[in-house]
């Protein structure tokens, strides 16, 4: 391969050069096995970049297309620092490099889903003064800090008669997950522990996504058998339940099975929504207006409830 110098010293690049060679010559030597050139060349020859480690392949057309540090460094007005095959070498992480080439390419991209990674790609736009991705990242980025989380309190009832006031209290839908390993008379089947852990974690994620709609209760009062059961509540009364728990006999013992019916339990959420009162302004648990057992979300305790009970 051969190539022109120019007057002003840079290399021009011939138009078409062999596949596998190096697409600058050597201009000023810098060390062993690194070189620093200028490069010049047709828009629509590829490159060869080496980011951090990452390797990239573009055209000179791409990198200056806008005015800003690549176009410097791809349009022969600054020097690049290439290696002995001919990879441009670019100290700068490469992980978002490649979201930046397709803003240069398209004039909008994809950002990342994570304020971390708005950040991490504004950096490198920064850097390499791509003017309109650093805007549209921090716009973004303001966007992530308004963002507003969800919060859904969940009270945990100790007693049927917190229950019975919960339910009483309340105007929305209410769906109350009642879980109690210690009520298990017999050893459990091999899958039931994990099976009690899922139909927790559903009830949580379907407190986080329904928390404006619906109110949530969980349950881990003693005075039952049940292990673990769902119940569905609509203006104050019960209108379905789902018992999770069986026995099962094995040719030497009876053993407790904890099941986890997703779907019928994500149909019998939907179905509460029927009874959702979208005219009701007050249908959230006043936490505030009742008497509270220690830094608990319970109600009342047993304690008090036999306190009651014990009064003439």
């Amino acid at each position: 391969m051969s190539a022109e110098a120019g007057g002003d010293g840079t290399l021009a690049l011939p138009t078409q050069p062999p596949a596998s060679a190096p697409l600058a010559a050597a201009a000023v030597p810098t060390g062993s096995h690194t070189t620093s050139v200028k490069i010049r060349g047709p828009s629509s020859k590829y490159v060869k970049l080496n980011v951090g480690g990452t390797l990239f392949y573009t055209t000179i057309e791409t990198l200056t297309k806008q005015d800003n540090m690549l176009s410097a460094m791809f349009s022969g007005r600054m020097e690049v620092l290439t290696d002995s095959e001919g990879w441009i070498l670019i100290d700068r992480s490469g992980k978002h490099f490649g979201t930046l080439l397709n803003y240069l390419r398209d004039d909008r991209v994809s950002l990342p889903h994570s304020r971390q990674g708005l950040e991490e790609l504004n950096t490198e736009a920064k850097y390499y003064l791509v003017s309109g991705l650093v805007t549209q990242c921090e716009t973004a980025i303001k966007l992530k800090k308004d963002e507003h989380f969800p919060l859904a309190r969940i009270p945990v009832i100790t007693s049927p008669r917190e229950a019975k006031m919960l339910i009483a209290k309340t105007g929305k839908p209410l769906v109350r997950l009642l879980f109690n390993r210690a009520n298990n008379k017999y050893s459990y089947t091999s899958a039931s522990d994990d099976n009690i852990l899922k139909n927790i974690e559903l009830f949580d994620k379907l407190s986080v996504r329904f928390y404006s709609r619906v109110n949530f209760v969980k349950d881990i009062s003693s005075g039952n058998d049940e292990i673990c059961c769902w119940t569905f509540y609509g203006r104050r009364a019960q209108v379905a339940e789902i018992s999770c728990t069986s026995i099962v006999y094995t040719s030497e013992k009876k053993q407790t099975k904890v099941e986890f019916p997703e779907s019928k339990i994500l149909e019998e959420t939907l179905n509460v929504l029927l009874y959702e009162q979208v005219d009701s302004e007050k249908d959230d648990f006043e936490f505030d207006s009742l008497p509270r057992c220690h830094h608990r979300t319970c109600l009342y305790s047993d304690d008090e409830d036999e306190g009651a009970k014990a009064k003439p």
